[in-house]
């Protein structure tokens, strides 16, 4: 079975070709077949990166009119030129998409229908970087393979069953009946932490606390119980929780009051939170810590605050963290930052020395992956794990053209 997978995020866009047996899917994550990444360029344009299983690799910066041409022209990169490893796009069975929001109406992934797009239409407003591009791409493959079944993978779907005492936020009632609430996101990367991170310790998922860590350009956390997510940094929308690259996350919402008063527009408040807060509005610098990072070499004091703030914020949400959990096995790092930034993981953890967290200075420097950092002698484990969502995605796309009967592969 072959399986395609489109992964749209608020700046860049990754693609994966898996190929699996159809009686069982493999222990271990595939090499994809092909992989694809497009980021999205300040001037429109986009940088593309493209590599193979067979070692091939291509990289450009694309001109092009619209996201629309560049998808195309990304998605021809996989039967013409180099990077060809099908002969035709037909050959493709089940097409899987990462989508942001689903609401309270999805709790489990589904194929997507012409209802399943109307849902994530309407949810728009509650994840704009993110509903559109997912949205747009499903369109796309629906042009270009019509009879392809294609399956809609909700971030929010992990932290669907969350607690009410979670989940509620503290206004009129009335929020509740309109489905205002916390959802929670990136729940496809928090529920393979959790899984990995069980299968690394030899352990029962269900017999474990877990605090994941998914922090890239966008950051949240989630406190995973028995297997099950209880509790999550974001909330109504990606917004909420972490200081993120250009996200504030959780501020006051008196300020946004002052400033509406003020004369500001929901529109300019939405820019301002969404695309000029966080590690670049503090820093003035970059959304990236790598590009503040080198900032605090040159002396810069805004980009140490940006720095300081950062880790302050996700020090303090860890603990809210391990109170819902009231206490906890191990801790993961994932994304781009938790993965990568051995500092962070170190200053992290010497907070949690009081739990009896012991970090394996030689370990957190080797750049691990899938790896339990910690000592021998902690009383709390500390994996950093490389999550794979496109991987994810293939397997509940899998698990539904079997439970359907979809494909005749």
């Amino acid at each position: 079975m072959k399986i395609f997978v489109l992964n749209a995020g608020s700046s860049s866009q990754k693609s994966a070709l898996y190929e699996v047996s159809n009686a069982a899917l493999p222990d271990k994550a595939p090499e994809p077949l092909w992989e694809g990444q497009l980021d999205w360029l300040a001037d429109s344009s986009a940088q593309l990166v493209i590599k193979t299983y067979a070692g091939e690799k291509h990289s450009e910066t694309i001109e092009k009119s619209s996201r629309q041409e560049v998808l195309l022209y990304l998605l021809e990169r996989l039967y013409q030129g180099s990077t060809k490893v099908i002969e035709q796009i037909s050959e493709i069975d089940i097409v899987g998409h990462r989508v942001v929001h689903g609401g309270a109406d999805y709790q489990s992934s589904v194929v997507v229908t012409p209802s399943v797009k109307q849902t994530i239409q309407a949810l728009t407003d509650l994840a704009p970087n993110h509903n559109p591009a997912n949205l747009e791409g499903i369109e796309l493959m629906e042009q270009l393979l019509p009879d392809i079944p294609q399956v809609a993978v909700f971030d929010t779907a992990f932290h669907s069953q969350m607690p009410s005492v979670a989940s509620t936020y503290p206004g009129p009632y009335d929020w509740v009946e309109q489905g205002i609430r916390r959802y929670g996101f990136h729940g496809i990367s928090h529920q393979y932490c959790a899984q990995k991170t069980a299968q690394i310790l030899k352990q029962e998922l269900n017999s474990l606390r877990l605090i994941t860590c998914h922090l890239g350009n966008g950051g949240s956390l989630a406190a995973v119980k028995e297997g099950k997510s209880i509790d999550t940094t974001m909330g109504f929308t990606p917004l909420d929780g972490l200081m993120m690259g250009t996200r504030s996350g959780a501020v006051d919402p008196g300020i946004l009051i002052h400033l509406m008063r003020q004369g500001m527009t929901g529109d300019q408040l939405d820019r301002l939170l969404n695309k000029e807060s966080g590690l670049l509005g503090i820093s003035g610098v970059s959304h990236d810590l790598r590009a503040v990072q080198s900032a605090i070499q040159q002396n810069n004091p805004r980009a140490q605050l940006a720095k300081d703030l950062y880790l302050y914020r996700l020090k303090a949400c860890i603990g809210s963290m391990v109170m819902a959990l009231g206490g906890v096995n191990a801790i993961t790092f994932a994304g781009g930052i938790g993965e990568n930034s051995d500092w962070l993981r170190l200053s992290v953890c010497e907070s949690m020395e009081f739990l009896g967290l012991k970090i394996d200075n030689q370990k957190n420097n080797s750049s691990p992956v899938d790896t339990d950092i910690a000592t021998s002698d902690s009383k709390v484990s500390v994996l950093v794990i490389h999550t794979q969502e496109d991987w994810a995605i293939a397997q509940e796309c899998w698990q539904l053209a079997k439970d359907n009967n979809l494909t005749n592969s």
